[in-house]
């Protein structure tokens, strides 16, 4: 082999070791915030409604305790600012923070932010409609004061109330459809599948473990489907890897 195709070469082989190394993994990984731990594993066990991870987790047992709690260390979030919610209701709260803390298969919709606590987000979060569905109809007669849990609390306490002049009214004066309950509550977070459980296309905020995890092929799905999976980024790298060979040529 000539030395200048050598070259080229060794050149070729550095840049797709380089350009593939960059790429991030969104498979199997924890949320870069302050709760979740930094890598995902087993659980000896995690509390009731967070124990369909416990073979593969983000969150610890010690951390799944507090998140049924009214007000936990964590956050200091009080999802009672209204009221008692229904026990239905609270459930769906429950597991929800139990899919956010706990599930390593959210990577493909992590977006980076600036908090103190944090350093990524959710953003469009594919829920599965049957899902929001059952949230929504459990707590459409519970009681809140905003359509955005996110933002603008009253945090003078040291927990979360209601900003003056927000009336306490029920789920679905705040939230008329279900979709509008999964996606403005945390501010995108979700956004309302078309799909169904089992579909294979949507997350799942429960699923027995007996089954296994649906959620690690929807999230290889939808990271394949951002390029980021091998099966979708090598037909460009192959074609930059072309042109960089004919520009050395």
């Amino acid at each position: 082999m000539a030395p200048g195709t050598a070259r080229r070469l060794l050149l070729l082989l550095v840049w797709v070791a380089v350009t593939w190394a960059a790429r991030p993994d969104l498979l199997n990984i924890c949320m870069d915030s302050e709760h979740h731990k930094t890598k995902p594993g087993p659980e000896d066990s995690l509390h009731e409604q967070c124990s369909p991870w416990e073979d593969n987790a983000c969150c610890s047992f010690n951390m799944s305790l507090e998140y049924r709690k009214d007000i936990s260390y964590l956050y200091r979030f009080n999802w009672e600012h209204c009221g008692k919610l229904k026990p239905d209701c609270k459930r769906h709260f429950i597991q929800d923070t139990c899919l956010y803390e706990c599930s390593p298969n959210l990577g493909p919709w992590f977006q980076k932010v600036s908090r103190g606590w944090r350093r990524q987000r959710l953003l469009n979060v594919p829920l599965c409609k049957d899902d929001c569905q059952d949230w929504w109809e459990d707590c459409r007669t519970s009681y809140t004061c905003k359509s955005n849990w996110h933002d603008g609390w009253n945090w003078s306490l040291g927990y979360n109330r209601c900003p003056a002049n927000a009336a306490c009214r029920t789920f679905d004066f705040y939230f008329p459809t279900p979709d509008a309950l999964c996606n403005q509550i945390w501010s995108n977070s979700y956004k309302v599948s078309n799909y169904s459980r089992g579909s294979g296309r949507c997350i799942q905020t429960w699923f027995d473990p007996e089954n296994g995890n649906p959620n690690e092929a929807v999230a290889k799905y939808y990271a394949d489907r951002s390029g980021a999976g091998p099966s979708e980024a090598w037909p460009l790298q192959f074609g930059l890897a072309l042109m960089l060979l004919w520009l050395l040529s």
